[in-house]
């Protein structure tokens, strides 16, 4: 997925906003199992991905709790850091080799400052993910194992060929002997 394609599934900026933000991200590209962000670190860099899946998670009490993946278009960085330059709480780790399109916070807080349609980009990038994040507190909330996993596998049906069940099992908060229990249902 190219740049131009993934500003505009945020919020569709005219040709000179767009170029702006566009000079602003280099390409880069790294290997699976790189930690591309880190848990108690402020973190100064958006990533856009071109190509990969990646998973944010948590450890607690030694096990690592996944929360969040991340595939072709999706951007990746620790909110937290991004609202309000505080330390984040995930690490994100990279699934697939990866090709990323990086975006310094800083440089994006600049061209907040100068371009109005810039600064909407940014707002509307926030509510959307703010949205995504209520959906899943919702579904992980009022919805069963099972429902959990059909809705996965609706809304992301390529997750299931490319993430591991390991990592999957933690997302929907449940062993990898329930995982395979429902799977074994649903066939």
């Amino acid at each position: 997925m190219e740049i131009e394609q993934i500003l505009d599934q945020i919020y569709p900026l005219p040709e000179t906003s767009k170029w702006k933000l566009q000079s602003c991200v280099t390409e880069v590209k790294y290997p699976k199992g790189h930690i591309l962000l880190r848990a108690d670190k402020i973190e100064t860099t958006i990533y856009f991905i071109r190509k990969g899946i990646a998973r944010a998670y948590s450890n607690r009490d030694g096990n690592e709790v996944t929360f969040w993946f991340g595939k072709e278009g999706d951007t990746v960085l620790s909110m937290k850091s991004y609202v309000v330059n505080q330390k984040g709480y995930e690490d994100i780790e990279l699934l697939e080799d990866c090709e990323l399109f990086e975006l310094k916070s800083e440089k994006l807080q600049q061209l907040f400052q100068e371009d109005i349609h810039i600064a909407n980009w940014g707002r509307k990038f926030a509510e959307k993910e703010l949205v995504k994040t209520e959906e899943r507190l919702i579904s992980r909330q009022f919805r069963t194992a099972t429902e959990r996993y059909t809705e996965l596998l609706t809304d992301y049906p390529h997750l299931i060929q490319r993430v591991q069940l390991g990592h999957i099992a933690s997302y929907l908060g449940i062993s990898q002997v329930s995982l395979s229990r429902i799977r074994a249902d649903i066939k």
